[in-house]
């Protein structure tokens, strides 16, 4: 895994990250998961939007997108207004095929880190209330739960239920390994 380079997406990126969103919902039909992700569900515009409003980062490794995730500032649709303290992670993926086992670990931990670099003391995200598998993967990454948002609205789809969990992050979260 010395090979993974994470750097934030750019706008010839945003083809590669249709489809890695794409093939991240496939996989999660496969399994039986439902309700979560659909393919086709978000466009170039999507990651567009959000590249304008907060960031969208990129893990590579042998010049392949393996993993991105997006970054906000805010999140008054699942969290309400807050105070400027924390950064929330959305649309954690990884692709299965070609990325390392913990590869999803390493972008969390980076996401922590680029969150601790701009001063904020913790992380939040909302995960599908009915998704117990990914609920506990957070859980043991270090989130607590800390609320239920029912009814948010989700882009392209109708509105679903989310589990808000959130993360302080201590000192030890340093900016080394992620920079803009």
């Amino acid at each position: 895994m010395n090979d993974l380079w994470i750097r934030p997406a750019a706008e010839a990126d945003l083809a590669g990250l249709v489809r890695l969103r794409d093939g991240a919902a496939r996989r999660l039909l496969s399994r039986g998961v439902t309700g979560q992700w659909r393919p086709g569900e978000l466009d170039e515009g999507h990651f567009r939007r959000v590249m304008a409003h907060g960031e969208v980062w990129l893990a590579e490794a042998g010049g392949r997108i393996v993993g991105a995730w997006e970054l906000w500032w805010e999140d008054e649709a699942a969290w309400g207004p807050q105070p400027p303290v924390a950064g929330y992670v959305h649309r954690l993926m990884v692709d299965r095929d070609v990325a390392a086992p913990g590869t999803g670990r390493l972008l969390l931990g980076a996401a922590e880190q680029r969150v601790a670099a701009a001063g904020r003391t913790c992380v939040r995200l909302d995960c599908l209330a009915t998704n117990p598998q990914l609920n506990a993967y957070y859980r043991n990454a270090g989130y607590r739960v800390v609320g239920r948002k029912e009814g948010k609205p989700q882009p392209g789809g109708a509105p679903k239920s989310f589990t808000l969990l959130e993360k302080e992050l201590g000192p030890e979260i340093g900016a080394s390994r992620v920079s803009r």
